[in-house]
């Protein structure tokens, strides 16, 4: 499902391209990003992909956008400024009338949420263990262990128990992004591969198809993970070009690199 059609970020400039977003994308020329139901922006750190989902984000008014608060006295905001000379158009439903709006509780979920929940996880399990361990010090290891069993003790500490699970799985990731993300929906992902294994990058990857092919989800990824753009299947714009061209994934650099790489050690891999 396309929800978001097209978006044009403004060409306008200002004498000063120091000041965000100008400092970022100021240099670029790129034409109108037409979006598909899975697109990739691509680039290497400095090629402006997580600030364009936070332009996205900020447009279409999505929960999970980045605070953008001048609030010093006399301070121009010139990020919402940009914003607001930005342009977008909706896509169509499955009878191909035009959509009025970006579905509720679309979000943008930015790899530093993901970090928090994790680290959240992290201390959640933690916290469990020192509560375990004061409970059978105060009352002895039987006592700590049956108070736990008790319905007083699975409700204080189900949560734990759950945190706890999903960060030993080594899966938490995926785990919060399928917490998270609902069907018939729009989700801006940055870089949503954040300390997964190559593995479970592969896995991401399939299970963002299978949304996307399924439930009725658009997605507009932020990744230059050679893994999830070998995996996913995407249209992928490369902000690496002065024109942000649309490029297939065995085509840029980063994958490129990988391949050189392994093709030079190919013996060791057949000796």
């Amino acid at each position: 499902m396309i929800y978001l059609k097209t978006f044009k970020l403004t060409s306008s400039n200002i004498k000063n391209n120091n000041i965000y977003p100008f400092n970022v994308i100021h240099s670029k020329e790129p034409d109108i990003f037409i979006f598909d139901n899975i697109t990739v922006l691509y680039g290497n750190n400095g090629s402006g992909k997580s600030t364009i989902l936070n332009i996205i984000a900020h447009k279409l008014n999505l929960k999970g956008k980045e605070r953008n608060n001048p609030e010093i006295t006399g301070m121009i905001d010139y990020f919402g400024d940009y914003v607001s000379k930005c342009e977008y158009e909706l896509g169509e439903n499955d009878n191909g009338k035009k959509i009025s709006r970006i579905p509720e509780n679309s979000r943008y979920i930015k790899s530093e949420e993901i970090l928090y929940e994790i680290r959240k996880i992290e201390q959640d399990a933690v916290l469990q263990e020192s509560i375990e361990a004061n409970l059978a010090r105060e009352r002895g290891l039987r006592n700590a262990k049956e108070f736990l069993n008790t319905k007083e003790g699975e409700k204080q500490f189900s949560r734990f128990e759950f945190s706890q699970e999903k960060y030993s799985n080594g899966e938490t990731t995926l785990q919060i992004l399928e917490d998270t993300i609902e069907p018939d929906r729009l989700y801006l992902l940055d870089e949503p591969e954040v300390s997964l294994s190559l593995q479970n990058q592969v896995k991401l990857a399939e299970k963002i198809n299978e949304m996307a092919r399924y439930l009725g989800i658009q997605f507009i990824i932020a990744t230059h993970s050679p893994f999830m753009l070998g995996i996913l299947n995407a249209k992928i714009y490369n902000l690496d070009t002065k024109n942000y061209e649309v490029q297939k994934w065995n085509e840029l650099e980063n994958v490129r690199y990988f391949y050189e790489f392994f093709k030079e050690r190919m013996r060791e891999f057949e000796d």
